[in-house]
């Protein structure tokens, strides 16, 4: 990926809901003006979400979500049904569309759930082109897959109904000054993807880059040389999670030192939900249930940091033995409550809808949420030295 293209975490997710055969794929094909979804007189063609990242003019980079028949049937069609509402999740706006005139009870029921989840969305009424055409109003669109009539009206009732507000958090540059040095620790062991770096690096880099001050990155090996070459010293060094105890024996005490993954769970909104939790560690009790949740979908290594190496330093921080469940992408649990705690990745992959949406059910659930990296500086004593540049 490169540092000018938008991570999918960062673009507006548009949902398409509806019954089968209502020509919901037709339509999404239509907005994007491309083949994304398989069309069929057959009801219930979709069967599973089909996702596309793309330019919308004039809404800019989306996610473009399809997604199976709300009334599909039986025991196959009920888990489609509960991956369809999962959807709603990561969506800042949704298309209901219907081939009705009247709205039907299942259709009301998908308009019940936008309202439970605060999702703004928009009533597109297809086959247009058969049923009739009625006036177009803020959140009714009268459109027809067919002939291509009311899709240029229904991409801008999209953009006027979204209720997303521009971002004014930064990742890194909120911490530092123009001209400033940021000495980044970007270590590459197995499950690093191979010649790339990981989203938050990209993203630190461009960050720094654009607000006009240095970065360097390094390995651990090449820190302290980095460190003593400089004529001042670093404003900031953010490292790998996985080598935040090494680190912070070769960064001078009155250097601020922090991770990416601190930072990002500033960025995304829940850092003081992930300190609170990861306190919440000296609590647990032996075979208590811990689920680790990934928010992509890598294959996982030997030495994978969710599987193997935070499983390896809780038993080892804690003494105690624990019943690991394991997730990953888009399938976070809907019953949570049987855990005593949840390690959550960064979230990179992650929408800030999706994110909250996750913190959100664990803070009803009643179960302690953090992720990996202030889970870390929490185990190695060092979480308090992490934060400070944050908090103070």
């Amino acid at each position: 990926m490169g540092l000018n293209d938008t991570p999918s975490a960062e673009r507006i997710h548009i949902g398409f809901f509806g019954l089968r055969n209502a020509g919901k794929s037709s339509l999404v094909n239509r907005i994007a003006n491309q083949d994304i979804s398989v069309v069929s007189e057959v009801k219930g063609t979709t069967t599973d979400p089909v996702r596309k990242t793309m330019e919308l003019l004039p809404l800019g980079a989306v996610v473009i979500i399809d997604t199976p028949g709300y009334d599909d049937v039986g025991a196959l069609g009920e888990l489609r049904v509960n991956t369809t509402k999962k959807v709603l999740d990561s969506c800042d706006i949704a298309v209901l569309v219907t081939e009705n005139t009247e709205i039907s009870p299942a259709e009301n029921e998908l308009i019940g759930i936008f309202g439970e989840k605060k999702i703004p969305y928009i009533v597109a009424h297809n086959k247009s082109d058969i049923n009739g055409f009625s006036a177009n109003t803020k959140t009714d669109i009268y459109v027809s897959a067919t002939d291509n009539r009311g899709i240029e009206e229904l991409k801008e009732a999209i953009g006027k109904n979204l209720n997303i507000k521009a971002k004014t958090v930064k990742l890194v540059a909120d911490f530092i000054s123009e001209g400033d040095t940021v000495i980044l620790v970007t270590p590459i062991d197995a499950s690093a993807p191979k010649g790339r770096m990981i989203l938050p690096q990209q993203q630190a880099i461009r960050d720094i880059i654009d607000h006009n001050s240095v970065c360097v990155v390094v390995q651990v090996g090449e820190l302290a040389a980095a460190i003593n070459n400089l004529k001042n010293p670093p404003a900031l060094v953010v490292t790998d999670s996985q080598a935040f105890k090494e680190v912070a024996q070769i960064v001078p005490r009155e250097i601020p030192l922090t991770s990416f993954s601190i930072l990002l769970a500033r960025y995304k909104g829940f850092l003081d939900i992930a300190v609170k939790g990861a306190h919440e560690i000296d609590k647990l009790k032996d075979g208590a249930k811990i689920l680790v949740s990934e928010g992509c979908t890598h294959h996982r290594q030997c030495e994978d940091i969710g599987t193997v190496k935070l499983p390896k330093l809780l038993k080892k921080f804690t003494g105690k033995e624990f019943d690991f469940t394991f997730s990953s992408g888009h399938g976070f649990p809907d019953n949570l409550e049987e855990f005593d705690l949840i390690l959550h990745c960064g979230a990179c992959m992650l929408g800030d809808k999706e994110v909250m949406s996750r913190m959100n059910k664990a803070g009803d659930s009643g179960v302690p949420i953090t992720n990996y990296g202030t889970a870390i500086a929490h185990m190695n004593g060092i979480l308090d030295r992490s934060i400070e540049v944050i908090y103070k």
